[in-house]
Order: C-alpha cells, then sequence, then structure tokens
C-alpha cells in the first residue's frame, strides 16, 4: 500500500471514530442546545480531518521537531490538565506503532525559533512522555485558525465540561474575538453561547476554581447558580471553601455543596414573627420580627411605660456584651 493510500486510510478511520464519539458524548448530555452543536461538531471535525487529509496527500511537508520548542495555545480551555501517563492508551500505542498522525503548528507569533500548537496537544504530551521527536506540520495560521483548531479538538477528545466552555468563552471574548468565531471554535448557536457567558461572567472566578470542573453539573445547575449569586456571595463562601471538609468533596459534590449554601441563605432571608412576654406575668409584650439582616422589636409597655427607654439607653453595653460572647465562642 502507498503512503498516499495508507495516509487517506488513516484519516478515513480517524474521522470515523471521532465521530462516534461525539455523537455518544452528544447523547449523554441529552438534547436542545447540545443537540444543535453535535451537528456542528461533526461538519466541523470533518471539515478539519479533510484539511488535515489534503495537506499530506499535496505534499505538505511532516517535520520532526523538538517537542519542548512547542508551546501551548495562547488561550486557556481547560480549568485543570489531565496529564498523561505510560498506561494511557494514546501514549502505549504511539510507543509500539510510532506517530502515525502529525500535530499542526505554527510558527510563534512572538519568539523566534518556537512554535505553537494548534492541534494535537495529546500527542505532544504523549511523545514527550516518550522521550521522542514529534512529528508536525508547519502551517500559516493566524490567531483564529488557531482557536478553531483547538476547539475541534476538544469536540475530538474528553468534552469540556459545562463551566470549562463557559470559561473559554470568556477568555476568547476578553481576548477580542468576535462571537462568530466564538460560536464556531465552541460549535455553539447563539443562545446557547449567550447562556455559557453570563454563567463565566456572573460566578466569580474564584468560587469556580475552587469548584473545578464539575464535569457531571450541566448547564441547568450552572444556570440556576449565576442566578442566586449576589455581590456579597464570595465573603459568603470563603470560610466553607478553604474547610478540610469540602476540599476533601470531588467537584461535583463542591458545586453542590455551594449552591446548597447558597439557596440555604436565601431561604434565611425569609421573615420569622415570634412574641415575648415576660415571666414574670407583667402587661408587657414584645412583638419581634427577624430576617437574616434585619431585626425588629415592637413593644407594648402599659405596665412599665418606660421600659423602651430602659433598653434603648443600654444599647452600647447590649452591643458589647454580645461581642464578648462572641469573642468567647470562637465565631
Amino acid at each position: 500500500m502507498s503512503r498516499r493510500d495508507r495516509l487517506k486510510g488513516l484519516f478515513d478511520d480517524t474521522a470515523q471514530e471521532l465521530a462516534a464519539a461525539n455523537y455518544e458524548d452528544a447523547a449523554v448530555r441529552g438534547p436542545a442546545g447540545p443537540v444543535r452543536s453535535m451537528a456542528l461538531t461533526l461538519g466541523r471535525m470533518e471539515e478539519e480531518t479533510r484539511a488535515m487529509q489534503e495537506a499530506l496527500l499535496s505534499g505538505e511537508r511532516v517535520v520532526e521537531l523538538d517537542p519542548d520548542l512547542v508551546d501551548i495555545s495562547f488561550i486557556r480551555d481547560r480549568l485543570v490538565d489531565a496529564p498523561l501517563d505510560m498506561e494511557d492508551e494514546l501514549v502505549q500505542s504511539i510507543s509500539e506503532n510510532g506517530q502515525e498522525v502529525p500535530i499542526l503548528v505554527r510558527n510563534h507569533p512572538t519568539v523566534e525559533g518556537r512554535y505553537q500548537i494548534a492541534y494535537g496537544h495529546r500527542r505532544l504530551q504523549a511523545v514527550k512522555l516518550l522521550g521522542r521527536k514529534v512529528q508536525a506540520i508547519i502551517r500559516k495560521l493566524d490567531d483564529t485558525d488557531v482557536v478553531i483548531a483547538q476547539g475541534i479538538e476538544n469536540s475530538a477528545r474528553r468534552n469540556l465540561s459545562y463551566v470549562e466552555r463557559a470559561v473559554f468563552a470568556v477568555n476568547l471574548e476578553n481576548s477580542g474575538f468576535e462571537r462568530a468565531v466564538i460560536m464556531k471554535a465552541l460549535s455553539t448557536d447563539k443562545t446557547e453561547l449567550s447562556k455559557l457567558i453570563s454563567v463565566a461572567k456572573a460566578v466569580p472566578a474564584e468560587i469556580i476554581k475552587a469548584v473545578g470542573i464539575a464535569p457531571g453539573i450541566g448547564r441547568r445547575k450552572w444556570l440556576a447558580l449565576a442566578q442566586v449569586i449576589t455581590g456579597n456571595t464570595l465573603a459568603k463562601l470563603q470560610k466553607l471553601m478553604v474547610t478540610e471538609s469540602f476540599q476533601k468533596l470531588d467537584s461535583d459534590q463542591r458545586f453542590e455543596m455551594v449552591f446548597a449554601e447558597l439557596t440555604r441563605k436565601l431561604r434565611t432571608t425569609d421573615i420569622t414573627e415570634y412574641e415575648w412576654k415576660p415571666k414574670t406575668g407583667d402587661q408587657i409584650r414584645a412583638t419581634i420580627k427577624a430576617s437574616a439582616n434585619t431585626f425588629t422589636l415592637a413593644l407594648k409597655t402599659a405596665a412599665a411605660p418606660d421600659f423602651g427607654d430602659f433598653i434603648s439607653s443600654r444599647l452600647d453595653e447590649l452591643y458589647q456584651a454580645y461581642r464578648t460572647d462572641k469573642l468567647k465562642a470562637g465565631d
């Protein structure tokens, strides 16, 4: 079999495998927006595979590069990178059969003599782990080409979680990319992109970092969290997020704890009302209304008309006693 036929077969197989994997992932995620995204992703992956195939078959040269000279993309997509190990299937395949499909790189836009990867991050990791040179195609690409290729790669390997997609979208927007480009990079439509960006802008970065990628938490729950975020949300959660019990949880559980804490705080804003009577039986009544941020005391003091003045004159003393008790309790 000629090299041309062998390369064509490799790319045809790759396209079929990636399309099948993407279909399975979409089936797990469910209908609506993700179904539209699936169609966009399949078409985009097919387009990129065809472009890579045509480049190789047209004689575009495959070169060997020192993997230490190849830098990752200028835009972060993942909150946490999942490193490969020697047991990984891709590493074993390259170890036994060599790197059959080259990565795609461009000359580094700002550092002479270095390169920047557009497609093939996991293959680059694998050859680094094996201590080998990386097979690569060097192509003239602009920033938009790199971003779209990065999105294609994310469709081909483990899909980004919902919050990773949201953060990736905002990073792209903050870097000056138009929404049409971002939609193509994320294989999504205008409505879904707006929701992604709204989540990443509403939820403070510190909370997203503390929660992590939350692979099992989808659009509905992240949107619900974004809706309960307030100006002092981060302050409310800071003590929780540094506790050992929080950090021991997996990412999905950390999300659930954050959401439960915020919704519990919301419930405490409901006003509770109760009545106080002195144990002496005197004809004094107090109606007390309390919420998370307010406390109202209404007195009926027919038996002691100056009782309200008595309380008012001692507020400083009462507040100091309150602070002393709080300090003793360690609050």
